[in-house]
């Protein structure tokens, strides 16, 4: 239950944070500036509603029931690291080490999806200039 409720409160937030770098992107065609001004924007917000979640299952975990301590100390602890190691940490890596790879969308997925396949445009894999398409 608790990693169904974390991977959900996850791909919520992280839903939020990569759409505002796709923004970003799309704006600039930069990853690493479309990075940088992501989690600029998101990150606070994100941050700041992880912490209220964490202080709300602290406080739960002082229930005297034991199951209720046991989930409210799984979940406020999943909570900590996703916002201090997953989206604060890994994800901008990541993202910045793939480059224009993150938004990469061949032609018959963008189809299905009816939107525009991606298009092939700047430097290489890490926005760097170390290859071209």
């Amino acid at each position: 239950m608790v990693f169904a409720f974390l991977f959900g409160l996850s791909m919520d937030y992280e839903v939020f944070i990569l759409s505002r770098m796709r923004e970003e992107y799309d704006a600039t065609g930069s990853t690493d500036t479309a990075v940088v001004r992501g989690i600029g924007r998101t990150g606070r917000l994100v941050t700041s509603a992880a912490l209220i979640l964490f202080l709300a299952f602290v406080s739960m975990a002082t229930a005297p029931d034991t199951d209720v301590k046991v989930l409210a100390t799984g979940l406020a602890a999943g909570i900590l690291v996703d916002a201090t190691l997953i989206r604060a940490l890994l994800v901008p890596a990541i993202v910045s080490l793939f480059g224009r790879w993150n938004w990469w969308l061949p032609a018959r997925p963008a189809r299905i999806l009816r939107v525009e396949p991606s298009r092939a445009r700047g430097p290489g894999p890490t926005d760097r200039g170390t290859a071209t398409i």
